[in-house]
């Protein structure tokens, strides 16, 4: 049987989408996974070994399309479920099985507060497209890998607290006070994670105590970060890609929540037999809370409270009692 997976983007909800491609490949005899993303995302997938052939979109879907045709799938899993992929699936005229993308839900949650939202976690909503092929989740958790080739960068010995301080979304992030004042709350040494868009942030971060907080922002590649993160003794972050990555480590992680949520069925996921410990940081009492499935580049309330009323000191105890764990 051959099939081809469809998840175009982000790196979370690739990462997300990870027990899907194992499942599938560990549980179906003979199987042959194929893989389509944005070339954009190659490094998510790229040393996966649970996935026979990568496929990767850049612009020009209609060549895509004629390349996939090439190789008679059996099934299309589509795990993205947008107007692109729909033209994938209808070009290939295959049968393909698409997983509950829960829209109606989701805006009844951010729009007017109203939770229908089941009791699913995405990951497993998305293995739960493979039951009409026999396939159910193996409750061991999120995937990343990191090619062999990859240099691992090496900091503090002794062990080191990664905060991650992007995201792709404004509301998504704690503010730069916030993040001095939460640097500061911390006695141990510190590596600050995060893209080209979090340089100066980080600068200003590392400023605080040079000796003792390190920027890595917009220096390290994907792979390299995840390596960052995979030996931390505990990984702070946003609602973003790295938090995933840090699941799919069985790191100790602390989930910092603004105007997404785990009312969203998105939180940290880890394998059920994990002694990982997870503590997620959310203001009480917001009825505005989740005003977003992805985030929003300005709070629709204007007042940002879900990121200004974050509680560090709680966050700090929590991260001070992971570290001795």
């Amino acid at each position: 049987m051959r099939l081809l997976f469809i998840r175009f983007s982000a790196i979370g909800d690739i990462v997300l989408a990870s027990p899907a491609l194992r499942c599938a490949k560990q549980q179906i005899p003979d199987v042959e996974i194929h893989f389509l993303t944005k070339k954009s995302m190659k490094a998510v997938t790229e040393a996966n070994p649970y996935v026979d052939h990568f496929h990767y979109f850049d612009k020009d879907l209609s060549a895509t399309i004629q390349e996939l045709k090439s190789h008679e799938f059996d099934y299309i899993i589509d795990l993205h479920k947008n107007l692109r992929s729909l033209r994938i699936r209808k070009a290939l005229g295959v049968p393909y099985l698409s997983y509950n993308k829960l829209s109606v839900e989701k805006f009844l949650l951010t729009k007017f507060g109203v939770s229908r939202m089941p009791e699913r976690h995405i990951s497993l909503r998305s293995g739960d497209t493979l039951a009409p092929l026999g396939v159910s989740y193996d409750g061991n958790g999120l995937d990343y890998f990191v090619p062999a080739s990859v240099n691992e960068p090496a900091f503090f010995p002794n062990g080191y607290v990664a905060l991650v301080i992007g995201a792709s979304f404004f509301t998504k992030k704690l503010p730069l006070d916030s993040l001095k004042l939460l640097c500061s709350q911390i006695s141990h040494p510190i590596v600050l994670v995060g893209g080209k868009e979090e340089v100066a942030d980080g600068e200003a971060l590392s400023a605080i105590d040079p000796a003792r907080i390190v920027n890595t922002c917009g220096t390290y590649s994907l792979h390299e970060s995840a390596l960052i993160v995979s030996k931390a003794r505990v990984v702070i972050s946003h609602d973003t890609g790295m938090l995933y990555i840090a699941c799919a480590f069985e790191k100790n992680v602390i989930a910092i929540w603004g105007a997404t949520s785990p009312a969203l069925q998105v939180e940290p996921l880890m394998p059920k037999d994990s002694k990982a410990l997870v503590f997620q940081s959310i203001v009480p009492d917001l009825t505005c809370q989740p005003c977003s499935n992805f985030g929003t580049k300005s709070c629709p309330k204007g007042h940002f409270d879900c990121m200004k009323k974050q509680d560090l000191l709680e966050i700090a105890r929590k991260l001070a009692e992971m570290w001795n764990a």
